[in-house]
C-alpha cells in the first residue's frame, strides 16, 4: 500500500528543507576546512584535480541529514542507531581527511559503527534465493557488520571524480526511496527522501570543477547510511529473488569494487592498494572529459536502480529488457569511442585525445581558486595564507 499524499507531502517538505539546508553550511564547511587544513593536493595521477581543493564536505551533507531526520522523522530505536552510528562513522571520516588515519585503524571505526545499529535490532536475518530462505542465526551480526562495511567503503572507492560519489548515492537514496514508496515502509522512505535533499544540496559545490570534495567524511558517511537503509528496507523484503536487489540497487560501487578487487588479484598487485584502474579512469584515457564520464556513470546507475525496481515489482522480463538494452547501447558506444578519431569526432562529443599520462592536465580539472602546493598542508595557518588572496568570495570579504 502506497503511502497516503499527506506522508508524501511531508517527505517532499523533508527533502526540500535537507537541501536547502545542506546547501548554505556547504561554504561554512569549505571555510572551516580550509582554516584548519584539510585540503586534498594532487600529488599523483589517480587524482583527478589539479590544484588544492578543501575536504570534508560530507559534514554539510550530515548536518543537514541528520538536522532534518530529527526534526521530521519518526525517533524510533532503529532512527537512533542510525543517527549514532553514522555520527560515528563521520567521525572516523573527518579524523582520516585531516591526519590521513592507518587503513586498520580506519577499518576498525568503520567496523565499530557498523556495530551500533546491530545493537539497536538491525540484523540481516535470513535472505531469500528463489524461494528458499537462507536463515543466518548467530551469523546474522557478522554478517550485517559485513554489509555495512562493504557498502561503505564501496562508495568510498568510487569517489575519484567531481560528483561522482555523492551523485550515485542520490540515484541509490532515490531508487531506495521509490522501492519503499511502493512497499509501504514510510521511514524509510522519509530517510531517503532526506538523505535524497542534503546530497543534492551538496552537488552544486561538488561538480565539476569542484569547489569542495565530500572527503572520506562524506563517501563513507553516505554509504553507511545506504547500508543500513537497506537492511530496514531491502532485506526484509520477501520476494523470490530478493537477494538479487541490494546488489542490483547499488550496482555501479559494487561493480567497481569487486572487479578492481580482483583485476588486482589476478595480476599479483595488493589488492587493497589504489590504482588508476577504476571505471573513471577508464573513461578518463577514452578521452572523455570528467562531466561527460560522471554524467555517463550516473546513467549506468540510474539504469541498475530502474532494474533493481523492476525486479522487486517481480516485473522479471521488464527488468531484463532494461539490462539487455542498456548493454546493448553500450557496447556500441564503447565499440564506436575505440574507433579512429575521426569516428569519435562524428560522434558530437568534444573528446580528447586518449593519454592515460596528461589527465590531470584537462581543462575540466577542478578549479578551486586556491594556490597549488607540492605536498598535503599540515599547518593550518599556512593553508590559510595560501588561500588568503584567491579564496572565493564567501571565504574572503
Amino acid at each position: 500500500m502506497v503511502p497516503d499524499i499527506n506522508t508524501l507531502i511531508i517527505g517532499f517538505l523533508a527533502l526540500i528543507f535537507s537541501g536547502v539546508l545542506s546547501f548554505a553550511l556547504t561554504p561554512l564547511v569549505r571555510v572551516f576546512a580550509i582554516k584548519i587544513g584539510a585540503v586534498d593536493v594532487p600529488k599523483d595521477e589517480r587524482r583527478m584535480h589539479k590544484n588544492p581543493t578543501p575536504l570534508l564536505g560530507g559534514l554539510a551533507i550530515y548536518i543537514a541529514f541528520a538536522v532534518t531526520v530529527l526534526m521530521f522523522g519518526n525517533l524510533d530505536r532503529q532512527t537512533w542507531g542510525l543517527l549514532i552510528g553514522s555520527a560515528a562513522i563521520v567521525t572516523v571520516g573527518v579524523i582520516d581527511d585531516i591526519y590521513d588515519l592507518n587503513p586498520w585503524v580506519k577499518l576498525g571505526g568503520q567496523i565499530i559503527a557498523a556495530s551500533v545499529p546491530v545493537l539497536m535490532g538491525q540484523v540481516i536475518s535470513y535472505i531469500n534465493i528463489f524461494g528458499n530462505y537462507i536463515f543466518f542465526g548467530s551469523w546474522s551480526i557478522p554478517v550485517t557488520i559485513f554489509w555495512i562495511v562493504l557498502l561503505t567503503n564501496a562508495v568510498n572507492l568510487i569517489d575519484g571524480l567531481d560528483g561522482l560519489a555523492c551523485g550515485v548515492s542520490t540515484i541509490s537514496a532515490v531508487s531506495l526511496m521509490v522501492f519503499a514508496i511502493l512497499r509501504a515502509e514510510p521511514s524509510v522512505a522519509l530517510i531517503t527522501a532526506i538523505l535524497t535533499g542534503a546530497c543534492i544540496g551538496f552537488l552544486p559545490s561538488n561538480s565539476n570543477p569542484a569547489k569542495i570534495f565530500m572527503g572520506d567524511t562524506g563517501a563513507l558517511s553516505l554509504g553507511y547510511i545506504l547500508a543500513v537503509l537497506s537492511i530496514q528496507g531491502l532485506f526484509k523484503f520477501s520476494a523470490v529473488i530478493s537477494f538479487v536487489i541490494p546488489f542490483m540497487m547499488f550496482g555501479l560501487p559494487f561493480g567497481d569494487t569487486f572487479i578492481a578487487f580482483f583485476r588486482r588479484l589476478l595480476s599479483g598487485k595488493d589488492p587493497f592498494k589504489g590504482d588508476r584502474s577504476h571505471l573513471h579512469h577508464k573513461l578518463i584515457d577514452l578521452g572523455f572529459s570528467q562531466k561527460q564520464s560522471v554524467t555517463i556513470l550516473y546513467c549506468i546507475s540510474a539504469i541498475f536502480g530502474i532494474a533493481a525496481i523492476m525486479f522487486s515489482e517481480e516485473r522479471i522480463a521488464a527488468a531484463v529488457m532494461v539490462i539487455i538494452v542498456a548493454i546493448i547501447i553500450a557496447l556500441l558506444n564503447w565499440k564506436v569511442f575505440h574507433s579512429d578519431d575521426s569516428t569519435r569526432k562524428m560522434t558530437g562529443f568534444d573528446l580528447a585525445q586518449r593519454d592515460s599520462k596528461n589527465i590531470n592536465a584537462s581543462p575540466e580539472s577542478s578549479d578551486t581558486g586556491l594556490d597549488k602546493t607540492s605536498e598535503k598542508t599540515d599547518a593550518p595557518h599556512e593553508t590559510v595564507s595560501a588561500v588568503s588572496s584567491a579564496a572565493p568570495a564567501f571565504v574572503k570579504k
